[in-house]
């Protein structure tokens, strides 16, 4: 037998606040069973009990309003499976992500420089195919994943390296000219979907990331703090080489990826 409750006592048998299930109510989310006209007091059916405690369970996990609604409303079984295993894939993803940063966080409050190893290099212009935009710091995940994307998609038996480089607006600003690039022959022919684009030669001074890229702020600080103590700057955005990438391998313990920072020269080494 199906019974209707206050929204107080509604609150007391799902443990979500009156304010809460007001706010459900507002975005049509969990719609009281009946509203008086004229007093506007909300009534709950008891059948509503376990749909609301879906709900709750489901925004622990934090998963977005506008999914709960699809998997609370559809009737389809296998697609609210889908809906529940990528979110939860996604919350697996970040948990991982979450462990990265407290090792990575550990490894920083260690006294000491994490070590590096600086290789001077003379690059040679080249020719590459390119996918260029402004990119914001806080997308340039997706965006690599598009770009590079595009890239392979035209990529044929070509096998160097891919890289991109970026503006320094893209670090001042959180948002910034960024160019992907898979370097081509010189007389390559140009295709739909990308840009034929020339990178200049330069002088680098260059470390090498390897693993997931979450310190790879550790990296950045300790090459640009080595070139600031040994070498003269030189205008030009800083290159990303990625030997091993995403795309090489899914295990992240594997990429390996080479830092570029532009130098006038290199510098004179000491005996």
């Amino acid at each position: 037998m199906t019974a209707t409750v206050t929204v107080g006592e509604f609150s007391r048998l799902t443990h979500l606040s009156v304010k809460t299930l007001h706010h459900y109510h507002e975005i049509g989310l969990l719609a009281p069973a009946t509203v008086d006209p004229s007093s506007g007091y909300r009534r709950y059916a008891t059948a509503q009990v376990e749909t609301a405690l879906l709900i709750r369970r489901l925004r622990e996990l934090r998963m977005p309003l506008p999914e709960v609604r699809e998997l609370v409303e559809t009737t389809d079984g296998t697609k609210r499976e889908e809906t529940l295993r990528a979110h939860l894939e996604r919350m697996e993803q970040e948990l991982a992500h979450t462990r990265e940063v407290v090792v990575s966080l550990r490894e920083l409050l260690t006294p000491g420089r994490p070590a590096l190893d600086v290789e001077y290099r003379f690059i040679p212009a080249f020719r590459a195919y390119g996918v260029r935009d402004r990119v914001e710091r806080e997308g340039i995940g997706p965006w690599c994943e598009y770009a590079f994307g595009r890239l392979n998609a035209v990529a044929g038996d070509i096998t160097a390296t891919a890289g991109a480089t970026y503006s320094d607006d893209f670090f001042a600003e959180d948002a910034g000219e960024v160019v992907a690039f898979l370097p081509v022959a010189p007389d390559q022919a140009p295709v739909d979907g990308v840009e034929l684009v020339d990178l200049p030669s330069g002088f680098f001074a260059i470390a090498v990331h390897s693993g997931p890229l979450t310190d790879f702020d550790r990296s950045y600080g300790a090459l640009g703090t080595h070139v600031a103590e040994h070498c003269e700057v030189a205008p030009g955005p800083i290159r990303e080489l990625y030997v091993v990438g995403p795309g090489d391998d899914p295990d992240p313990t594997t990429y390996r990826t080479e830092i570029c920072w532009p130098i006038q020269r290199i510098p004179a080494l000491r005996g």
